[in-house]
């Protein structure tokens, strides 16, 4: 049974202070928000809305013309290739974006081929109970959104609650599901998906992110909803504004025209130093709405106490990707005991330096764990593409591509191998053995041999340069108008220069949009290319070749370790995204794939076991699922010919660890042990794999072999976690 409010908060409270905060929480607010009113005559009590949220909207939908969880379109529509159509395309309606961001955002997020598991393991069709369904998915309800703003108009933090029509109120739980990547407020949708079949609200934030560029040459931004206008008629309503004076934004378009500025990147907030702050302010919103739904629906709340509150309420802090970062962030600082338990997928976590916690797989010391993301990304961004070439690989996914289309130049992974050699960064002489040597650099810095296959494809969507200019801003706190390292974000014509962005897909960038250039049209831009700026992977580099900018790479790198103000800059805003290892106690499960080669397991998740076993020592809770032949990016099982052949969909384990931990919270049912899961593939063909099973992925258990045991031991201040191969 879930602990009394009460007893929650004296994990956290003082004695002295413990009368004080109990009573101001039995009102349903907290540390987070400002606090008002009290119960009248009619002893109905009060429901305040909190301090940090402005004006609200609410939306309902019936299940059947529109919905929560696919936007009216079914799971048959989610699954079609064909998007949602927009009556008019450069002036879509908030429904339209709304419908075409959840489609994307799905999309991007989850395998939708029916061979893959969508429809009989998982999508909106399958139950909570994981029994296919003659429905669609539809799920009626009602959704409250609001800015969290801290006074300025420049955060602008969208706040999203989903609650079902089926919301139990005397079974009532909330999940957050914070986005995932850069995106914007739908970003974690599939994550949603788990918390409305179990009838709980869905507290939603997009953490300070999002895909709706400043276009600085027309200066229009988008709002709220996606849809767009002038930043002057916007005012503080605008969701993302640069903060630039008009004669800033005129000087910057004079000298560096058709450029646009991205939220995660140039807001100058770091915004990740927030992520977790934001997951606990959605989770205090969604109680909020929770309780005014109620009252909508029954004409009062009468008795002595909210219906829907803290200390009746299960709350799950759960993600994936960034998400699944913030959503632990939120846990550690959750001194007001909002959360009962963290559920959470292949999570972004940034850990600090010397934490005195070693990883040890197959009974071999692992050089190089718990580095924080810009690190090992930006170490990616220079020798990644080399790697990607080596015979090794040949076959991996995507790797084709580099020789059939004209993303890249031709002879781009071979020139970057010789620049690393020119540079001094490899010593081999050949174009063949500076490929094999830049892969054991990736695998001595923290990749498993098993992300060698998912490099090329890594590269080929120019991950590691989006991911890498992005952070560096954003950690940097840079204006747009530093052009860090000689980055720039601008649409690119035919001879890859930048132009004015198409206004079709301006109009839509903020439903389709990834929030993270290159995305909807918008490339990355060196503006130092020789021959002026040119689209970043195409461009010539200061030595005179096309190694699809070193120079840019090997700036972003240079960061870490520089002196001057932007790399200070940068070096402080790490250091305000590093995650403490204590989860006060709270049951948690993640889960990842060992084949992750975004954010690879040896820098993120097997570290913070050991750091958390270090900090909580016998109180900890945490326990961590690797699993076999799983990725970073279902999305990619049906796009990439070959992910379909070599790797099973992640999603299945997400939605089993928020089974394990519902179960834990509601019934007591024991958390499983630390594991990892030998999952089957389902070989075949690339492109044309046959159709998963229930034994390509089994379950976790709750007594794995010795041989599948994850274990962590801490002996004179030291933690080594000890996975097997």
């Amino acid at each position: 049974m879930k602990p009394t409010r009460t007893a929650r908060l004296r994990r956290h409270v003082s004695p002295s202070n413990l009368i004080a905060a109990g009573a101001v929480l039995l009102a349903g607010c907290g540390v987070l928000s400002a606090c008002g009113g009290s119960n009248d005559g009619n002893n109905v009590p009060s429901n305040t809305k909190p301090a940090f949220a402005g004006k609200v909207t609410v939306n309902r939908y019936d299940g059947v013309s529109d919905d929560l969880l696919t936007a009216g379109l079914g799971a048959s529509g989610l699954a079609s290739a064909t998007a949602p159509t927009i009556a008019n395309p450069t002036a879509p309606t908030a429904t339209e974006l709304r419908r075409l961001a959840i489609y994307a955002n799905y999309r991007a997020l989850v395998d939708t081929a029916a061979k893959g598991g969508y429809g009989t393991l998982y999508g909106p069709n399958v139950d909570a109970s994981g029994n296919v369904t003659q429905g669609s998915g539809m799920i009626a309800g009602a959704e409250y959104v609001t800015y969290s703003d801290d006074g300025t108009g420049q955060q602008n933090v969208v706040l999203l609650v989903q609650i079902p029509d089926s919301f139990d109120v005397n079974n009532p739980c909330i999940i957050t599901a914070t986005s995932s990547g850069s995106r914007g407020i739908y970003g974690a949708i599939s994550t949603g998906e788990w918390g409305l079949k179990r009838k709980c609200a869905v507290a939603y934030t997009d953490k300070g992110t999002g895909a709706g560029p400043h276009d600085l040459a027309t200066d229009t931004v988008a709002l709220q909803d996606g849809t767009r206008t002038t930043r002057s008629a916007a005012g503080s309503n605008a969701h993302f504004a640069a903060p630039l004076t008009s004669s800033q934004l005129a000087a910057f378009n004079a000298a560096t025209p058709n450029r646009l500025a991205f939220k995660h990147a140039h807001s100058q907030r770091n915004p990740e130093k927030d992520w977790g702050l934001f997951t606990l302010q959605a989770v205090q919103f969604a109680f909020w709405a929770i309780n005014d739904k109620v009252s909508a629906t029954s004409g009062a709340l009468v008795g002595s106490a909210l219906p829907v509150r803290p200390d009746n309420t299960i709350v799950i802090a759960s993600s994936i990707s960034n998400g699944g970062g913030a959503a632990i962030a939120a846990a550690e600082q959750d001194t007001g005991g909002w959360i009962d338990g963290v559920a959470v997928g292949e999570p972004g976590l940034n850990l600090p330096p010397n934490t005195g916690v070693q990883v040890v797989r197959g009974g071999t010391t692992l050089p190089t764990t718990g580095k924080p993301l810009f690190d090992y990304v930006s170490y990616a961004n220079v020798f990644r593409l080399c790697a990607a070439s080596s015979a090794s690989v040949a076959t991996a996914p995507a790797q084709a591509f580099f020789g059939s289309l004209t993303t890249f130049p031709a002879g781009a992974q071979a020139n970057r191998c010789a620049a690393l050699k020119a540079a001094g960064l490899l010593t081999s002489t050949t174009a063949a053995a500076q490929a094999d040597e830049a892969l054991q650099k990736m695998r001595a810095y923290g990749w498993e041999p098993e992300s060698d296959l998912v490099h090329a494809s890594m590269s080929f969507y120019e991950i590691d340069p989006s991911v890498a200019t992005t952070f560096g801003n954003a950690l940097s706190r840079a204006s747009v108008t530093d052009n860090l390292c000689g980055l720039s974000f601008a649409a690119t014509d035919a001879s890859f220069h930048p132009t004015a962005v198409n206004a079709t897909a301006l109009a839509q960038m903020a439903a389709v949009g990834n929030g993270i250039p290159p995305t909807s049209g918008v490339q990355l831009v060196n503006n130092n290319a020789q021959g002026g700026p040119t689209r970043s992977n195409q461009s010539i580099d200061s030595t005179g070749t096309q190694a699809a900018n070193l120079d840019g790479a090997l700036c972003l790198r240079n960061l870490l370790t520089g002196a001057d103000a932007a790399s200070q800059s940068l070096q402080t805003g790490i250091s305000q995204t590093l995650r403490t290892g204590n989860l006060q106690g709270k049951p948690a499960l993640i889960v990842q794939g060992r084949n992750d080669a975004l954010l690879p397991v040896n820098h993120g998740s097997r570290p913070y076991l050991g750091l958390n076993a270090k900090v909580e020592g016998g109180s900890s809770k945490l326990s961590y699922i690797e699993v076999m032949n799983a990725q970073h990016f279902d999305g990619f099982i049906d796009l990439v010919p070959g992910y379909d052949t070599l790797f099973v969909p992640l999603v299945l384990y997400e939605q089993r660890a928020l089974d394990a931990m519902y179960a834990n919270l509601k019934n007591g049912t024991p958390l499983p042990p630390s594991q990892v899961v030998r999952t089957t593939p389902r070989g075949g063909t690339p492109g044309a794999a046959p159709a998963i099973n229930a034994a390509n992925v089994p379950n976790f258990t709750s007594t794995p072999a010795a041989g599948d045991r994850i274990s962590v031991s801490v002996s004179g201040g030291v933690a080594t976690v000890s996975v097997p191969n």
